[in-house]
């Protein structure tokens, strides 16, 4: 996900996500409108689930490189 270039941090996707989801409960929309936030949803679910693996990956290998075992 980017926005103007650039990747969105995982605060600003929650904050899309945020908005998504009042757009579905808050307004009546139609039918095509709800799945196209859904979508939308979920491409951001998995763009933070994404950047959160990635994030855990280099902890894992900055604790093998410093000889941490339980992090």
């Amino acid at each position: 996900m980017s926005e103007e270039g650039r990747e969105l941090t995982i605060e600003e996707t929650f904050k899309e996500l945020e908005s998504v989801l009042e757009r579905m409960e808050t307004q009546e929309i139609s039918l095509e409108e709800s799945f196209a936030c859904y979508e939308k949803g979920m491409k951001l679910v998995k763009y933070c689930n994404d950047k959160i693996d990635k994030v855990e990956k280099q902890i894992m290998v900055l604790s093998e490189e410093q000889g941490d075992e339980g992090i």
